[in-house]
This record gives structure tokens, C-alpha cells and sequence, in this order.
């Protein structure tokens, strides 16, 4: 089975990584893996606030991945897998394709900012000959009519 993976953050283009991530799966009849990656710098405190900061950053990660997921099953029918991993964003997010062979795509969404597209597209761009998989990147001010057309 294919799937594609979506790398869930914070930032705004992201809805629209997962919008055409579950599209597209729910088109191909594929999977859809939601990768969100805790960075080390949060955790620079002493152990025991360390270990209540990374589980409070999980149990934000969760509740996000929930809304996503939730929309993912009612209007997709796609029902995604979270995976959670610790470090620097673009290592795991391509250690992570390495580690799965049934990811087939890797989506980013692309900020529409005038600054650039973002650190993830920018510095996933650069490595993107070395990855075993596509990239498709999402730009951030797709309307949802527009997604839909496309995939």
C-alpha cells in the first residue's frame, strides 16, 4: 500500500498539506501517515521539566492530530496514522522516509509568505535529490475548491 506522508506543525500551510494529502489518498486509495516531530531544543531545561514539556508538546500533538483525523475519516474516509518522533525536524522527517518503504509521496505545504516558502520546503528542496520518494509541495493560499480540482 501506498501512503502519503504529511508532516503535521504549527504552521498555517499545513492545513492545506493535510487537505490534499487525504485527497489524494482518498483519490489513489492510499494511506495517509501524519508525521510530527518534537524539536530537542524544547527540552534543555532539567530532567524532570524536560520530561513534562515532551509530554505536554505530545499531548498537544495529539489533539491537533485528532482534528485532522477526524476530518480525514468523515469526509475522506481516510483514516490516518500518527507517528511521533524526537529531533531536528528535516533528519527525522527524512529518516522517517528511509524507515517506512510504504510511503510514496512526501507533502509539504508552502507558505505563501513573501520571506519564502518555509524552513521545511527550503531545507527539504536542497535534499530532495537524495530522497528515495517525491516531494509535492502545496502552496498555502490554495482555496479548498481549488484542492479539490486538482487532486
Amino acid at each position: 500500500m501506498r501512503k502519503f506522508l504529511v508532516v503535521l506543525d504549527d504552521s498555517r500551510e499545513c492545513l492545506n498539506a493535510m487537505r490534499f494529502a487525504a485527497m489524494r489518498a482518498k483519490n489513489t486509495q492510499a494511506g495517509v501517515e501524519i508525521l510530527a516531530v518534537i524539536p530537542p531544543e524544547e527540552f534543555n531545561h532539567w530532567i524532570g521539566v524536560g520530561d513534562i514539556m515532551r509530554e505536554e508538546a505530545r499531548e498537544r500533538i495529539h489533539a491537533h492530530f485528532e482534528v485532522f483525523a477526524k476530518w480525514m475519516r468523515d469526509k475522506q474516509g481516510i483514516d490516518p496514522e500518527l507517528v511521533i518522533r524526537e529531533g531536528e525536524p528535516v533528519s527525522e522527517i527524512m529518516a522517517q522516509v528511509q524507515e517506512d518503504t510504504e510511503i510514496g509521496v512526501l507533502v509539504l505545504g508552502a507558505s505563501a509568505d513573501k520571506k519564502g516558502p518555509g524552513p521545511l520546503v527550503s531545507q527539504l528542496s536542497k535534499n530532495s535529490g537524495g530522497l528515495p520518494i517525491p516531494i509535492t509541495i502545496v502552496p498555502g493560499d490554495l482555496s479548498k475548491e481549488r484542492l479539490e480540482a486538482i487532486t
